[in-house]
């Protein structure tokens, strides 16, 4: 048995905000509830509701710029700088710029709805 294991077919989240979220590893691909990956791309103007996630989110970007609020603090990331947010902090996502921006997350615990605790 392989120790190793070649993720080609990445989850696609369906979302109805325009934003790609491909899941590579993480409790939809991989029922890994320890961590996720997940390859983004969040389109001009996105923008999600604050949440208080149970779990320590690390945001690396590739391109573009994502700005984060994170209690009250406006903090802009751009290409090639990298964020760990801890668990149970308010937070929120968005990409008020012109262009897309593409980045990895990594959760942990993984990713889950039940864990975001987003504000609606």
């Amino acid at each position: 048995m392989k120790k190793y294991f070649i993720q080609k077919s990445p989850f696609i989240v369906p979302t109805t905000d325009g934003k790609l979220i491909e899941e590579h590893h993480g409790l939809a691909t991989t029922k890994n509830s320890e961590i996720s990956i997940a390859h983004m791309i969040a389109p001009p103007g996105w923008s999600e509701p604050f949440q208080t996630p149970e779990f320590d989110e690390y945001t690396y970007i590739i391109k573009g710029k994502k700005q984060f609020i994170i209690d009250d603090e406006v903090v802009i990331l751009e290409e090639g700088q990298s964020i760990k947010i801890d668990r149970n902090t308010r937070v929120q996502y968005s990409n008020p710029f012109d262009e897309p921006c593409e980045y990895i997350a990594i959760c942990s615990p993984a990713f889950s709805m039940e864990m975001v605790n987003r504000e609606y």
